[in-house]
């Protein structure tokens, strides 16, 4: 019952720090019309630290961003191993190495310039998310006579709960891109109704599917949902699994080396450097997402800990820190309310995440 509240929470939490974001982006002028005044997640950081240090924000920004976005390309480099190691287990080839094979479907990426591209692989794997969905669903409908609401018990292990926080919260995470996503968008005026949908409809997903795959398997729910699929459906969602990892990897690629390659100096003066400057930063990245995913010891553990901090940063943290600097006399005494809260939440689910994170490793180098 407490991880259904959560998904709920979640979905209306991070809904409600994109939109206070995008507010970050916007001035009033004399006439009292919103003008877009900043482009980017930097933009906002650099407005409110000018005072201490003119690009200090925009630097800690950028950091905790490309720090995000290479742990969720590894993350999904690791997954992709895993995948096919459990897909094929016939073939007598090593987790790293698939994770390899994976990584060679991923080298086309080096050449992708624009946002339209990424929209397009994005929307693919969009597709195949609703095909897992549907194929999970329609089993678990299928066992409808075997489900139980005595499987839901109403004691909580703390610990447990911890863990699903970061989980629940990191899969709705959007805010990194939302800056761009706002400023690339035919008609920005559509933007809250947009993320009110997405938002709304992601919640309804997740809460059916959670309380259909529990009701199915109850205490025998797996981590890795597909384990409790029968061995024909179990390839086939990994099958699909492995597509959606694959078709997932260029936003976040896209978005770190976009943040790495605007950072560098330009020379103008060469008509060369810069397309061949940005070839050198893309495939120093994938090389580098290969390299951590194959020689990184625990390191869905190391994610734990390093998205405490930057997740819970970017999603919580920062936005409602920003929008109480930037809009501090125009907020009404209920809406500096909601951003303080929203604050204190994320400060204490970051805590928390950090102290199960390293209480982990601890465990595991003892």
């Amino acid at each position: 019952y407490s991880g259904l509240l959560l998904i709920v929470l979640a979905a209306a939490l991070c809904c409600y720090t994109g939109k206070i974001l995008i507010a970050c982006l916007y001035e009033e002028n004399e006439d009292g019309q919103l003008i877009r005044v900043r482009d980017t997640y930097e933009d906002i950081a650099n407005a409110c630290c000018k005072k201490l240090s003119p690009s200090l924000g925009g630097l800690v920004v950028n950091v905790t961003q490309v720090v995000e976005l290479i742990m969720t390309c590894i993350l999904y480099l690791v997954v992709s191993g895993n995948l096919l190691s459990h897909s094929f287990p016939y073939i007598p080839v090593t987790e790293k190495t698939w994770s390899v094979i994976a990584f060679v479907t991923l080298l086309p990426c080096i050449f992708i310039r624009t946002l339209k591209i990424v929209s397009k692989l994005s929307q693919l794997c969009s597709l195949v998310h609703f095909v897992i969905i549907f194929v999970v669903i329609t089993y678990c409908l299928t066992q409808m006579h075997q489900w139980s609401w005595a499987k839901f018990r109403l004691s909580l292990e703390f610990e447990n709960f911890l863990v699903s926080v970061g989980v629940i919260i990191f899969s709705y995470t959007s805010q990194i891109f939302l800056p761009t996503l706002e400023g690339n968008m035919k008609n920005p005026g559509e933007f809250r109704c947009m993320l009110n949908w997405t938002h709304f409809f992601a919640c309804i997903l997740k809460t059916i599917f959670a309380l259909t795959a529990f009701l199915t398997w109850g205490e025998k729910t797996k981590e890795v949902i597909t384990d409790n699929l029968p061995s024909f459906l179990e390839t086939l969602v990994n099958l699909c699994l492995l597509t959606k990892a694959l078709l997932s990897y260029p936003l976040p690629f896209f978005a770190a080396t976009e943040i790495v390659y605007s950072c560098i100096p330009n020379d103008n003066h060469s008509n060369y450097s810069s397309p061949l400057l940005a070839l050198t930063v893309r495939g120093s990245f994938l090389l580098l997402t290969l390299l951590m995913a194959m020689f990184t010891p625990h390191f869905a553990l190391l994610m734990g800990l390093s998205g405490s901090v930057t997740g819970a940063a970017m999603t919580f943290l920062l936005p409602s820190l920003f929008h109480l600097k930037l809009k501090w006399k125009k907020l009404s005494f209920l809406e500096k309310c909601a951003d303080i809260c929203v604050f204190i939440l994320g400060f204490l689910c970051s805590l928390a995440g950090i102290v199960c994170s390293i209480k982990g490793l601890l465990k595991i180098f003892g």
